[in-house]
């Protein structure tokens, strides 16, 4: 078991505790005492998983939102600033 102090897994580890939690369970390696145990655990570490999901999740929504702002927006055939019709060809 892990210390107070201990780093918070990353999602890969977390992810990986699951997978061996689900494991032993399923296969019946789990004592009755054990169970309810593994089971609080399994579920701290589904809600870690899902919190850095949702992280992920705005920190992609930030970036993109903060490409849009600094590319050129895409030419939408009115004419820019300046007057000029980018899409006449001479």
């Amino acid at each position: 078991s892990k210390t107070k102090g201990a780093k918070e897994p990353s999602y890969g580890e977390a992810a990986a505790r699951l997978e061996e939690i689900l494991s032993r369970i399923e296969e019946g390696k789990v004592d009755i005492d054990e169970l309810s145990g593994l089971v609080a655990e399994a579920a701290g570490l589904v809600a870690l998983c899902r919190g850095k999901i949702h992280a992920a999740e705005v920190q992609v929504k930030t970036i993109t939102e903060q490409l849009e702002r600094d590319l050129p927006a895409e030419d939408d055939g009115k004419p820019n600033d300046d007057g000029v019709d980018e899409n006449i060809r001479y």
